[in-house]
């Protein structure tokens, strides 16, 4: 029979036994029609649980008469009909230890030795060998070798990707073949808008497990190719794709809207998982997405009884790193407080201790659960795990304890000891714009005259360090920063740049929406300055009119 007609027979069917039927039919077969069966059972007869009629295939003669033809006779096969055969009995699950297996194999790699295969039947034997023997095989590395040799300007799009994935490999075990690999990244660059989105998904894989940070614009390009193809990755592919965004610190605001108009409509059928890292995304980006982040929420109401903790604790966290409550907040906390108090115990201590602390942080106080938080057999548990009791975790313990001590007075449970508590909390340095206080500062000596009215970066007792602070006497005169002595009022002057806020948004951080509320319960007036107010402000004496008008609103002409 022609070939062409066979396999367009062979492609309409969509059953194992269809298929038998047909190649009982048939009187003769070239082993490429025959290896096109078996890839053809193994496409209708394999699904995510493994072969769905194990006996029906295995033990149909036909079957055996194929396996038999390609076990005693591997030598005659064409290499395309010996590699499809092989791909096809993988996907099959024949076992790796038989003799067909083995036959088909040794074959193979004595083809590879004698330089007898192309570059195709390289990617289909190298995908074999990874599918048997894993990242440890030995082989691979003489199939790169052979690869080098060939010409990598006319491979298609998927031999391409086999050749990453190899790579990937290999890299694991401590080799690298940068040369293939640049020519790799080279060839690929020019291929970019081919790919689909199962092929971009593999390549940005590949590119951070092999650190290609140097591929600047091959990664850029593979980023704004993917934006056109969110709506049809699968939940593993968006994975890969987004972890290579935070991997290479890429950002694009279409593929955030990308991601915005297709989460909200499919997130009942994605996969927690899934969810978790486009939140992780957001949350690491800063990117407050409000459609995503409700969605978000609707769905931990409805699933969460299903999601492991780790899942629990992706869902939740980014809402208190970026100060967002949805529109279903009390339904969302109170499903988080039952699922808390069914997997509580299951909870590793470093991720329920990050929950915890991102739920205070949009004050929603945990306080059911702190007496465990702050029991001794639980930070001996903190710290025997990495990173144990850094300062991180330590700033994290101390303010949950302020939080409670601050905004829940009915809170009687145990505190947290002084050895736990950090004298100051951590700030990261990207937190302080430093160019936009030294401005602040110039105006306020145009506004004050004198230097020593006001001081900056203070650290104050109750861990948190104020920006600027301006002291008050009862009349409302400004004393001199050093004084201590009849203070009336203290002014925490919060100069808050880019950094403190949400990505294009005036949506205030959760770490410095709890100081900014805890100075203010802590006795200071707090003032803010926000970047986006004095952006727009010219010059000194613009700045300064501003200053009097946010700190001395009631006082007339002073300094100015």
């Amino acid at each position: 029979m022609d070939e062409q007609l066979f396999f367009k027979k062979l492609n309409s069917l969509f059953t194992s036994k269809e298929i038998f039927d047909f190649l009982s039919s048939l009187e003769a077969m070239s082993d490429t029609m025959a290896s096109g069966a078996l890839q053809r059972i193994s496409e209708v007869e394999v699904d995510d649980s493994g072969l769905k009629n194990p006996e029906g295939v295995l033990e149909n003669k036909v079957f055996r008469a194929l396996c038999f033809q390609f076990e005693f006779e591997s030598s005659k096969l064409s290499n395309a009909g010996l590699l499809n055969a092989l791909q096809a009995l993988i996907k099959l699950r024949i076992d790796p230890q038989s003799t067909l297996m083995a036959s088909l194999l040794s074959e193979g790699k004595e083809r590879l030795g004698k330089g007898q295969l192309t570059v195709k039947n390289l990617c289909a034997l190298g995908e074999s060998l990874l599918e048997l023997e894993g990242p440890s095989c030995a082989t691979l590395e003489q199939i790169l070798n052979h690869m080098q040799e060939k010409d990598i300007e006319k491979w298609s799009p998927r031999e391409l990707v086999m050749v990453y994935k190899m790579l990937q490999v290999t890299v694991r075990e401590g080799k690298q073949c940068q040369d293939l690999l640049s020519r790799l990244n080279g060839v690929t660059l020019n291929i970019v808008s081919q790919l689909s989105p199962k092929f971009t998904s593999i390549i940005l894989n590949s590119l951070v497990v092999l650190h290609q940070t140097q591929a600047v614009r091959l990664i850029t390009a593979l980023c704004k190719h993917s934006v056109k193809h969110i709506p049809y990755f699968t939940g593993d592919e968006l994975v890969n794709v987004l972890e290579a965004f935070l991997y290479f610190g890429h950002r694009e605001e279409i593929f955030t809207e990308a991601l915005e108009r297709h989460v909200p409509k499919s997130i009942f059928t994605m996969h927690p998982q899934t969810v978790s890292k486009v939140m992780e995304y957001c949350c690491r980006k800063m990117i407050l997405s409000k459609p995503i982040f409700d969605a978000a929420a609707e769905s931990f109401i409805s699933d969460a009884d299903r999601f492991t903790t780790d899942q629990i604790a992706g869902y939740i966290i980014p809402f208190g790193t970026l100060n967002y409550l949805p529109p279903s907040a009390s339904p969302l906390f109170r499903k988080l407080e039952t699922v808390l108090h069914i997997h509580f115990r299951h909870f590793q201590p470093h991720t329920l201790l990050k929950l915890l602390h991102s739920c205070v942080l949009i004050q929603r106080y945990p306080v059911n659960f702190l007496p465990k938080i702050f029991s001794p057999y639980f930070l001996q548990q903190l710290q025997a795990q990495p990173p144990g009791l850094d300062r991180t975790v330590t700033s994290q313990l101390t303010q949950l304890f302020l939080t409670v001590t601050l905004e829940c007075p009915f809170y009687k449970g145990p505190k947290l000891l002084p050895k736990y508590q950090v004298k100051a909390f951590l700030m990261p340095p990207s937190s302080l714009d430093v160019h936009l206080l030294k401005r602040v500062k110039t105006a306020l000596l145009y506004l004050l005259k004198k230097r020593i009215y006001f001081a900056s970066e203070v650290s104050t007792p109750y861990f948190y360090a104020v920006d600027i602070e301006i002291k008050l006497d009862e009349e409302g005169f400004v004393l001199p920063a050093a004084q201590c002595e009849e203070v009336h009022r203290r002014i925490a002057l919060c100069v808050d740049g880019r950094n403190r806020f949400c990505v294009n948004s005036r949506n205030l951080l959760g770490e410095e929406a709890i100081k900014q509320r805890h100075l203010q319960l802590l006795g200071y007036e707090v003032v803010q300055i926000p970047f986006f107010e004095i952006e727009g402000l010219q010059n000194c004496r613009k700045m300064a009119e501003y200053l009097h008008k946010k700190i001395f609103p009631h006082t007339y002409g002073l300094g100015c």
